[in-house]
């Protein structure tokens, strides 16, 4: 069976993490602001999404690598993330921000019917593109099954 992901921020890290899945089988919508980067996402076998809740609507998993806590909480509400997805869509987080704004994410997730998990990585760039990347992921034990 296929997994949707939707991965959203495709930059230095997100970009070969999300290439990586496609290469595995699954279906990736990527969206990122910055142009280039979704470009060179999708010439890795990545779908562009016009939108992050566009890809949230159709997934199963969202992705987010962003760069602070304040771009997942605003990704999550304002943007309409949460909104977006259909109900028990599992969300991880792999941004290294702050232990308040992964507890708020994780809340708003919650909050909105989703499951969720923290999942900042450790690896750099060069696990990213090699597919090595350590994940230390925290949330509830049934969202990490």
């Amino acid at each position: 069976m296929t997994t949707t992901v939707a991965f959203i921020g495709l930059g230095h890290m997100g970009g070969p993490m999300a290439a990586n899945l496609a290469k595995a089988g699954h279906r990736v919508l990527g969206h990122d602001l910055v142009e280039t980067s979704l470009a060179t996402a999708v010439e890795s076998g990545v779908e562009r999404a016009k939108s992050a809740a566009e890809a949230a609507a159709v997934a199963d998993v969202v992705i987010t690598m962003l760069p602070a806590g304040r771009h997942v909480l605003s990704l999550y509400g304002q943007e309409g993330l949460l909104a977006a997805a259909r109900p028990g869509t599992l969300f991880v987080d792999c941004s290294t921000i702050d232990v308040a704004d992964s507890r708020a994410a994780h809340a708003a997730a919650a909050a909105a019917g989703h499951r969720s998990l923290d999942a900042p990585v450790s690896g750099g760039v060069v696990g990213a593109e090699a597919g090595t990347l350590t994940f230390m992921a925290g949330g509830e034990e049934a969202a990490f099954a």
